[in-house]
């Protein structure tokens, strides 16, 4: 049995895409130690724009992985499927050791 089943492939191609941003893998960082931040706490914390930030926020809400809540002029976000931290914990597991075998 593949690991994703072919139906599926497109969609976690598409994933991954996302995922492959350092931006957006630092805004994810940054959210799952907190519970919840705005937008102008997000782009402060990462050292970007508030408009960088607010469209890489965009495509992660827009895929499931981070919810949002406005609160007036503020948009709050926060982890909304907390598999995404397993997910990096595997995949920076793996970055790791490899990068402990080129080290020895």
């Amino acid at each position: 049995m593949a690991v994703v089943p072919e139906a599926l492939l497109d969609e976690a191609a598409r994933l991954f895409g996302l995922l492959a941003d350092p931006t957006r893998l630092r805004l994810i960082s940054t959210l799952h130690d907190s519970e919840e931040l705005s937008v102008g706490e997000l782009a402060d914390r990462t050292g970007v724009s508030v408009a960088n930030a607010s469209q890489h926020l965009n495509r992660l809400a827009g895929v499931g992985l981070l919810a949002r809540r406005r609160e007036g002029k503020n948009v709050h976000y926060r982890i909304a499927d907390e598999r995404i931290g397993q997910l990096c914990e595997i995949v920076c597991a793996g970055v790791r050791e490899r990068a402990r075998l080129l080290l020895e």
